[in-house]
């Protein structure tokens, strides 16, 4: 701890490699510690049968934001992949986003006004009208009773871990309803993967020069000595857990992993399968080499099953809870965090919200042209 930095950079995820990076560029002396074994955070991926595996969860790369698309792929070679997933309820398939093709694999209908007939025919039975006061109101105001029972209320429970009925409306205010027959999740402009996986993109901004980088290490082990480091500290873990929770716990929601490497080919057919139904115990499976067409292995695939958990401290906290409660708390957090002058919290865990990869990169240029610029 003697060398002299300019920053520490307190995770090896994508913001703190993005500001790293940056800062790099701009002759700082960085130094980076990860608590895992590996740098990327949740975008790691892991080469195995030659497929790259998503260790932490299906990423797909988004955005419509020019910009953003071509700073990502200053790092990576991006190929044309679409999110377009499948639902599985009780063992009949349905496409999403919902779409004509869900509608008429579930009603029979052909044209955009029968399937609008149907789900308002569905909404006017259960007098569907006014202000949502819940995610099940909400999801049945936008889609009707059917699509509601059959591919949200199951695996969203399961996701969250409550009922619908206590869950937010907000969650579900941008679900996806489209009455054309188009499979793809999202309406970006850019989307795709990177060839040869997510962990070379951190690798590549990490490797500089000005920038020295420390796996396995538990900040809040040496915490007073950590923060002594370098004048400034870019922390990107759980900002509660920084204060000691002396607030309070902000609520997350964790995630279990179970994959396994099969003797076959092809597995199911598409990268990312949901399972809807409450029965089922995981909300997905994840086929890995359909993100990358079926590249690797040909005799072999990797799948992932994805459980929701409740968070207890020392669980990988992966989803915030933003409700009513979690955010007021948070607040008083982040006035705290205001009185530490030279730590700067950032990513998901630090600002306490749901980013995807897009925005988490947005976020960190966004601090760096207030920190750096």
């Amino acid at each position: 701890m003697n060398k002299k930095y300019d920053y520490l950079v307190v995770g090896a995820g994508l913001f703190g490699a993005v500001f790293a990076h940056e800062a790099a560029l701009r002759g700082k002396h960085v130094k980076v510690i990860e608590k895992r074994d590996h740098v990327a955070g949740n975008i790691y991926t892991k080469e195995i049968a030659g497929i790259q595996v998503h260790q932490y969860g299906a990423h797909i790369f988004h955005t419509s934001d020019q910009s953003i698309w071509d700073y990502v792929n200053q790092f990576a070679t991006f190929n044309r992949y679409t999110n377009s997933p499948i639902a599985n309820y009780h063992g009949q398939m349905y496409n999403l986003p919902f779409n004509m093709n869900t509608f008429s694999k579930l009603w029979g209908v052909r044209t955009p006004a029968e399937a609008k007939a149907k789900i308002e025919a569905q909404k006017a039975a259960v007098q569907a009208s006014g202000q949502p006061k819940n995610l099940e109101e909400q999801a049945i105001a936008l889609i009707g009773t059917d699509i509601y029972q059959k591919l949200i209320k199951g695996y969203t429970e399961k996701q969250w871990g409550q009922k619908a009925t206590d869950l937010p409306a907000f969650i579900i205010r941008r679900l996806p309803v489209r009455y054309t027959y188009d499979n793809n999740y999202f309406n970006d402009t850019y989307q795709g993967i990177p060839v040869g996986g997510y962990t070379q993109i951190v690798e590549k901004m990490l490797a500089h020069p000005e920038i020295d980088v420390e796996t396995g290490v538990d900040f809040f082990a040496q915490k007073a000595d950590y923060l002594k480091m370098a004048p400034k500290v870019i922390f990107t873990g759980m900002i509660d857990q920084y204060f000691d929770y002396q607030l309070g716990e902000l609520a997350y929601r964790s995630l279990r992993f179970e994959s396994e490497t099969l003797p076959v080919d092809n597995y199911q057919g598409n990268a990312v399968v949901n399972y809807t139904d409450a029965e089922t115990p995981y909300t997905r499976i994840i086929e890995h080499k359909h993100f990358e067409f079926g590249k690797g292995n040909q005799d072999k695939t990797v799948i992932t099953r994805e459980y929701p958990a409740d968070w207890q401290r020392g669980d990988e906290p992966y989803y915030p809870v933003n409700n009513t409660r979690n955010n007021t708390l948070y607040k008083q957090y982040a006035a705290l965090a205001k009185q530490e002058g030279h730590v700067i919290f950032g990513g998901r865990l630090g600002q306490y919200r749901y980013y995807d990869m897009h925005q988490v990169i947005h976020a960190a240029l966004v601090t760096v042209a207030a920190e750096l610029n």
